[in-house]
């Protein structure tokens, strides 16, 4: 009779604790990254009043007598499936669709979650405003002039310098990718003004001193009289300045010297693309490929040197790889364009804002036009996710079964991809939640109508001697 008591007693205790799980996974039914609890059940000890007997020559088998002592909790699984994600259009809101947590340093402690609802605070760096902890990630480093992400080192915090400098610099590459066009009528051995004037194509393109300063490079192309597939090309920074800036040419590496040449010839094949670049003392270049010279000017508005003569400031002027058409200049039956690829110069600016891409790297938008990645938001993934312990706050921790973090950007050993400007809610199912609740009202029931009807029997057996 007592087995029946208790059986119920812990079907009670038991039921009631699964009714604490299901009120919590109700209450963070809007919960940011939350992941939902199971209770898992499984009988205990059996008092066994009969044991087995195997089969006889005359008697069969018999099985064994065993009466239950109630049941217990096998388990309560944290459920890692994936949520509904919920835009916002906040750039700082982070979700992962598929595998892995962000990482949170909780002063020098290590945590996880799937809660990617974060912000900037005072001094640029990413955390979770709820609790200050700072956002895990890898910032860039500057080597040679580029920001290069190392994935190796240590995670740290990530800071985003909004209203920071992004350094002028000066222009050190121009790329050419422009047309001249081939039906330009050609020029007479003794050409008057005119027929140069129609036979000239000339393009502009502002470049950047060290200053930041604007100037103006200014490329003339003219037919050389007397040929089809060859092109003087005079070259010239600030024309318009009363004061010269003295830009010359140079087929070396060494900046060329003031009072040096201005002009050289652009040769094409019979295809229409590139062949070489000579100046008037027989340098070539486009023996290795590649056809650039190097241009020198003067910058006015610098400190002049020891001796007395004005900075030089140069820059490698590419027209484009031998037999290419793409990257380079041309010589094709069409209009002539103005088109440049690129140079590489800038003025100085500020930091007006950044993005963050499936990948978590942050990439900052400058108020000079340029772009330059900050940082990358670090992820991990564990062998087994399930045995995390839940710490509060919407963050796990290590635990001994959990297995050990995996740290890494997003996309890479099974991780997902982090999604910018989203949210992932509760994995709550509100429908299973309440049908859950109902099972576990009848079993609470049922359970203590097992004790109320052990109770009654217990009355009738007190009751035998009146």
């Amino acid at each position: 009779m007592m087995r029946s008591l208790f059986s119920g007693v812990s079907g009670l205790q038991n039921h009631q604790t699964r009714m604490d799980v299901i009120g919590n996974n109700i209450a963070n039914i809007n919960t940011t990254g939350f992941k939902r609890n199971r209770v898992n059940f499984q009988d205990i000890l059996y008092q066994q009043l009969a044991g087995a007997a195997r089969p006889t020559e005359d008697l069969g088998g018999v099985n064994p007598k065993e009466v239950g002592l109630g049941m217990s909790i096998a388990s309560i699984d944290t459920i890692h499936i994936q949520g509904s994600l919920q835009t916002t259009g906040v750039q700082t809101d982070l979700a992962i669709s598929g595998t892995g947590f962000f990482i949170l340093d909780d002063m020098g402690k290590q945590l996880y979650t799937r809660d990617g609802a974060f912000s900037l605070d005072q001094e640029g760096v990413m955390v979770n405003p709820a609790n200050g902890m700072r956002v895990q990630g890898w910032m860039a480093q500057e080597i040679e002039g580029f920001n290069i992400l190392d994935i190796s080192r240590p995670v740290e915090q990530m800071v985003i310098p909004v209203g920071g400098k992004d350094p002028a610099k000066a222009t050190t590459a121009v790329n050419f990718a422009c047309n001249l066009d081939k039906r330009i009528p050609e020029l007479p051995e003794n050409p008057t003004g005119d027929q140069i004037l129609r036979s000239t194509w000339s393009t502009t393109l502002d470049l950047y001193d060290s200053f930041g300063d604007k100037h103006i490079l200014q490329v003339e192309f003219t037919r050389v009289p007397g040929t089809v597939n060859s092109w003087n090309t005079s070259v010239s920074v600030d024309p318009q300045n009363e004061i010269p800036t003295n830009a010359t040419i140079g087929f070396g590496e060494e900046a060329p010297a003031v009072g040096g040449p201005t002009t050289f010839i652009v040769n094409f094949s019979n295809n229409g693309t590139l062949l070489s670049a000579e100046d008037g003392a027989g340098n070539i270049s486009g023996a290795s490929g590649q056809v650039q010279m190097f241009v020198a000017y003067d910058v006015q508005t610098a400190t002049p040197e020891e001796d007395g003569t004005l900075v030089r400031q140069e820059f490698v002027l590419n027209l484009g790889t031998v037999g290419g058409f793409t990257n380079s200049i041309t010589q094709y039956a069409e209009a002539s364009s103005t088109k440049m690829v690129e140079q590489d110069g800038r003025t100085m600016g500020y930091l007006e804002n950044f993005k963050i891409d499936s990948s978590g790297i942050i990439t900052g938008i400058y108020s000079n036009g340029s772009t330059r990645t900050l940082a990358q938001v670090a992820m991990a993934s564990f062998p087994n996710q399930g045995g995390l312990e839940k710490t509060g706050d919407n963050t796990f921790r290590m635990s001994n079964n959990s297995g050990l973090a995996n740290i890494g950007p997003s996309g890479i050993a099974g991780k997902g991809k982090i999604i910018a400007g989203t949210l992932e809610m509760s994995n709550v199912d509100m429908a299973d939640q309440f049908v859950d609740m109902i099972v576990t009202q009848r079993g609470f029931q049922a359970n203590s109508r097992t004790i109320q009807t052990a109770d009654q029997l217990l009355q009738e057996l007190l009751t035998l001697k009146r």
